[in-house]
């Protein structure tokens, strides 16, 4: 174990992880096996794994179906380039498959290897689009504050949290954002979407990309009208609509997809993470009839768009198994009904404990947040890291989830896999309880 820290500080550069923490204390935990929502670290310690990972492993770990896909597929055909119109059969089945559980009017796939690939690729997709048809200047994005996309360069860009920008800076122009409905509502969300239009001209921008529930900003779920008044924005000037549908996507939510809660047909769906549980890599966009349609006519000669692993056989093949697994488990269902219960939970904390303050969620998807007085809304001091301080406390207590800061404000997001069961959401807020209370009385 001890040789395993120091191999791990000496060579290995954590994704979004603090390097001088990791330095100072070598790795939080070193996972060793997964099993449903739990997870094993190489003490033994077992830890309910609150956030799918990193919102992804719908089905839950150690699903020996998949690995066995997985294995079946890299024995037949390990790999083949999809470049050149070259296919193979997992892609292809793959592709009618997510067409058919697809909003109405939205039936071509083009495959990524991830969720910041997949808003690249959406991005491009719309100024390719514009471009084809003369519209030369339409190619400002228009995305909302708070909202995440990703860490490519395009995708870090349209990403509304100053943080993200901070390592490399914004890697593209021509991005703009709005203000968010969190803390604001619908009315003055719009307001501020045609506002931005106006001041950079319709006439210039492309598409307007948006997350039915902000995720990483802290789960922030919309009111019921916004994203159709953001439709009625877009089409009113004439602005194509991007979903990103990278966390919410495949159940999360308690539908297939979360705009089916808001009736909602967006031009563009990007997708990732849930498509295949985090079990191999793996995200691309779902692209509408229309856009399908122009490309079909006059996108002339080779895309130059792509990715090696653009349709790899072994992802899709584990998509599709994955897909299976969703539909035959009803797990989407599931995510409904145990959201449910958990949202009720987090509304029987904000009764009982003063530090807490806004509940939401949407499914399996949702967050508290934490106020130093609730009847203003008033935040605890950044100093206090009261989130944090929670985070750590259910730690303690066998619980992985995930504090969110931006901003000065204090929130802890949950997203436990689909399969999680009534005793299991229970248990998560019976620790949730005492790990609140034990931070409330050090806080004084």
């Amino acid at each position: 174990m001890k040789n395993l820290v120091e191999l791990d500080k000496n060579h290995f550069i954590h994704p979004t992880s603090s390097i001088q923490q990791q330095q100072e204390y070598g790795p939080k935990i070193i996972v060793e096996k997964g099993d449903g929502i739990f997870l094993t670290d190489k003490e033994g310690n077992v830890f309910i794994d609150a956030m799918s990972s990193l919102w992804n492993v719908n089905v839950g770990h150690g699903r020996k179906e998949l690995a066995e896909v997985a294995k079946q597929q890299m024995e037949k055909l390990a790999f083949s380039s999809a470049f050149s119109t070259f296919s193979h059969e997992p892609a292809i089945l793959l592709a009618e498959k997510i067409a058919s559980i697809a909003p109405e009017g939205l039936n071509a796939i083009f495959f990524t290897s991830g969720g910041s690939e997949s808003n690249d690729t959406a991005i491009k997709i719309a100024r390719h689009y514009w471009r084809i048809q003369g519209d030369t200047q339409k190619k400002k994005i228009v995305a909302l504050k708070r909202g995440y996309h990703g860490v490519a360069a395009a995708s870090t860009s349209a990403t509304g949290i100053p943080e993200f920008w901070s390592m490399a800076g914004r890697l593209m122009e021509h991005v703009v954002h709005a203000e968010t409905h969190y803390m604001k509502g619908t009315q003055i969300a719009i307001q501020s979407l045609r506002e931005i239009i106006e001041q950079e001209g319709p006439e210039n921008i492309a598409a307007f990309i948006v997350e039915p529930v902000q995720g990483a900003g802290g789960v922030i779920v919309p009111s019921e009208d916004y994203l159709i008044e953001a439709r009625k924005v877009c089409n009113e000037y004439d602005i194509l609509m991007i979903a990103d549908e990278v966390i919410t996507g495949f159940g999360r939510t308690g539908k297939m997809f979360g705009i089916e809660h808001f009736n909602l047909q967006p031009d563009m769906i990007t997708f990732a993470k849930g498509i295949t549980s985090g079990y191999i890599q793996l995200g691309g966009v779902i692209i509408s009839d229309h856009i399908h349609e122009v490309l079909k006519e006059k996108s002339k000669g080779t895309l130059f768009h792509g990715y090696t692993y653009s349709g790899h056989p072994v992802a899709t093949a584990v998509g599709l198994k994955n897909l299976e697994i969703i539909e035959r488990e009803g797990l989407v269902e599931n995510a409904r009904v145990m959201g449910n219960r958990l949202l009720k939970g987090f509304q029987k904390l904000q009764e009982e404990i003063d530090i807490v303050g806004d509940v939401r969620g949407l499914g399996l998807l949702g967050a508290i947040e934490f106020v130093q007085d609730r009847s203003n809304h008033q935040r605890f001091a950044p100093e206090l890291q009261v989130a944090v301080k929670v985070i750590e406390a259910l730690h303690q207590r066998g619980i992985i989830c995930r504090p969110v800061t931006y901003e000065g404000v204090d929130i802890i997001c949950f997203a436990p896999p689909l399969i999680i069961n009534q005793y299991q959401v229970d248990t998560i807020l019976e620790r949730l309880h005492d790990a609140i209370l034990d931070v409330r009385k050090q806080l004084g």
